[in-house]
């Protein structure tokens, strides 16, 4: 099944539903990063919640970052996802790997940390992007988003992620959210009913490896309240836009004098994508150019 996002509302366009399955970018990212099985857990999750988010956004160059920075061994997480359908992000601890938690199940919040903040910032592409903070409740990401919608936007939101991985890869990833809307938020009636089925759900990844679909699983928590599946399904993927050009841009910041040391101590230069895991090499010849390009520049 590839990735994808479905979108779907409900009781006359009261609730509106989100769902992504996030499986192969995930395991894209394990590759790319080498994670451990915690922390693809960990960013698998946050991309999926990423995408959930930015699906909600007008503009076509929309975008949200989650950056998850508690107190545990993992250290900081940062997502950058976009209304595009494509998303990106990476651990400060790749290698980090704890026991199974109490469940049996992957400790991401221990490798996260129970204290600690959520930082979300969503760009429209122009003006000032508007930015949030809230504390950690968790560390289990699905938990702390679900409290950043509530106390931050206000809207009542039932939120459910999910990365299952073994020893031959992620196998399934994803994760749906309901949100009830302002025309219907003052039933608490309907807000219980959905939080609660949300709740009954066996976990996400269980749904997917059961080879259920998104819509028979939306119909699943929503059918008997005038279900309406949005027909276009939009494709997911793993993308980083960082390019041998901008990462000689960057270089070009540094200066002469840095320049002409790397090219006098290191023959060259070499740049890692902290986002991607691509890694750019620049020759001794393209950081003399660029010391030339400088220079003109200046008119020295």
């Amino acid at each position: 099944m590839p990735d994808q996002l479905v979108r779907a509302t409900a009781a006359d366009g009261g609730i509106r539903a989100v769902g992504v399955i996030t499986t192969r970018l995930t395991q894209e990212a394990r590759q790319r990063h080498k994670l451990s099985y915690v922390a693809t857990a960990a960013l698998g999750r946050t991309m999926a919640a990423g995408l959930l988010l930015a699906s909600g956004m007008k503009q076509p160059q929309s975008r949200v970052n989650i950056r998850v920075k508690g107190d545990g061994p993992l250290g900081g997480i940062l997502i950058d996802a976009g209304l595009d359908g494509t998303v990106r992000g990476y651990v400060d601890h790749p290698d980090v790997e704890l026991p199974p938690n109490a469940k049996g199940k992957l400790d991401v919040g221990g490798a996260v940390g129970r204290d600690g903040y959520l930082y979300v910032i969503k760009d429209v592409g122009y003006g000032y992007p508007s930015s949030s903070t809230v504390e950690i409740v968790s560390g289990e990401i699905g938990d702390d988003v679900t409290h950043y919608l509530v106390s931050s936007e206000q809207t009542p939101s039932a939120l459910v992620l999910g990365v299952f991985v073994e020893a031959k890869g992620v196998t399934a990833a994803g994760g749906i959210l309901v949100q009830v809307l302002p025309k219907a938020a003052r039933d608490e009636a309907l807000v219980e009913l959905l939080e609660s089925r949300v709740s009954a759900l066996s976990g996400f990844t269980p749904l997917l490896q059961a080879n259920k679909t998104l819509p028979e699983i939306f119909e699943q928590l929503l059918g008997d309240m005038g279900l309406e599946i949005l027909s276009q399904t939009q494709l997911l993927r793993f993308h980083c836009g960082c390019s041998f050009d901008r990462m000689l841009g960057a270089l070009k910041m540094l200066g002469q004098a840095e320049l002409q040391d790397m090219i006098e101590k290191d023959n060259g230069a070499e740049a890692t994508c902290h986002f991607c895991g691509q890694v750019y090499q620049a020759s001794s010849w393209e950081l003399e150019q660029l010391i030339v390009d400088l220079q003109t520049e200046t008119g020295g």
